[in-house]
């Protein structure tokens, strides 16, 4: 930790070693002129002696305070735990204090036998407490300065993907071949079929438009929305392909209020219809399971001759709004036979707490 940088950075916000060098000198003559003073009350060797002293304190001090820090970092990094990590700090500060002083003053009284007097604890301590806080202070302040940042940028990079994603899919479902095909499909229900069948399917093109509208503004859905939006668009696609096209649903009640990313199962669904041939000699079926508390979606790959090389765009899309919403990761298999992707279902807590970073 203390030679390499990218460590230092990672857990204390910056690269201290500057820091800590001068920060241990000056404490170290500071500690020695407010309880010795020795470079004017003694001859030099003895005051080098006697700074060395409080060279030796201030390096064990800082040094075991700092690991502390590192330690309480790894375990508590959330915002939401600051004040727990704070309070836990300070009383990790006064420990250190008083317990390096105590076994630091028997070693340094064998080592050097009577000619070693220490000063009184009762005076020394309660300084040394309040000059370690300050400096260990300095470290908390550059560390939520630092995550304030990250957290800034990254919110307005989950706003970014998700602004882009319902922009993506309104653009989809905007595409003259897709509004060509709704429209022809409509007619074609209004001519061969009942005005309940035309109704019903009216009704689900406007339950596609109005979640993509909605979903704009939240950056975590329930797998029950999400459910309900995707069988909305399933069910004007079949319209299209009949029996052809099919979707076999594995999802438990227990499971659908588990939380999900917005228009993710949906995009899923549309990239298997677009790049796969769906016809009478060979239809497609999409499974979707829950798994290991994921979201399972599995098609066989049906490739057309004639398709472009697929961009991901939409893949890519969900991985950023996984990543900087939530932090976990999707998984995405690929073995020539079947695609397969799975999505991690989370709820309201595991979602990255942005409540700090107005700006």
């Amino acid at each position: 930790m203390l030679i390499n940088k990218e460590k230092r950075i990672q857990y204390l916000g910056f690269n201290d070693f500057w820091f800590v060098v001068i920060g241990i000198l000056i404490l170290s003559f500071i500690t020695d002129f407010l309880f010795n003073n020795s470079f004017v009350h003694f001859p030099f060797n003895i005051a080098i002696r006697n700074w060395s002293v409080s060279l030796f304190f201030t390096i064990c001090d800082w040094f075991i305070i700092r690991t502390i820090i590192i330690l309480l970092r790894k375990k508590y990094y959330n915002f939401k735990d600051d004040t727990k990590r704070v309070l836990l700090l300070l009383l990790a500060i006064v420990t250190t204090v008083i317990l390096v002083d105590m076994l630091g003053n028997r070693l340094l009284s064998l080592a050097f036998g009577s000619n070693y007097r220490p000063i009184s604890s009762a005076i020394v301590l309660v300084p040394i407490i309040i000059i370690s806080t300050m400096t260990m202070a300095i470290y908390e302040a550059m560390y939520y300065y630092v995550r304030l940042k990250t957290s800034i940028r990254e919110e307005e990079q989950a706003k970014q993907v998700i602004v882009q994603a319902q922009l993506d899919t309104l653009r989809n479902q905007a595409q003259p071949h897709f509004l060509f095909n709704t429209l022809n499909t409509l007619r074609d229900i209004i001519d061969q079929n009942s005005k309940e069948e035309a109704k019903e399917f009216v009704d689900k093109l406007s339950d596609v438009y109005r979640f993509i509208l909605e979903s704009g503004s939240v950056n975590l859905t329930s797998l029950r929305k999400e459910v309900k939006f995707s069988k909305a668009y399933i069910h004007i696609q079949t319209e299209r392909f009949g029996d052809n096209l099919n979707v076999d649903w594995n999802i438990s009640e227990s499971a659908m209020e588990a939380m999900i990313v917005p228009m993710s199962l949906q995009l899923l669904l549309e990239n298997a219809i677009k790049h796969n041939i769906i016809s009478k000699a060979k239809p497609l079926l999409v499974t979707i399971d829950i798994i290991d508390h994921q979201l399972v979606v599995e098609n066989k790959i049906q490739p057309k001759s004639t398709q472009l090389p697929s961009t991901k765009v939409g893949l890519k899309n969900i991985e950023k709004r996984y990543a900087l919403i939530s932090g976990k990761s999707i998984t995405i298999k690929n073995d020539g036979l079947t695609f397969v992707v799975s999505l991690p279902l989370l709820t309201i807590s595991d979602q990255k707490n942005y409540e700090h970073t107005d700006h």
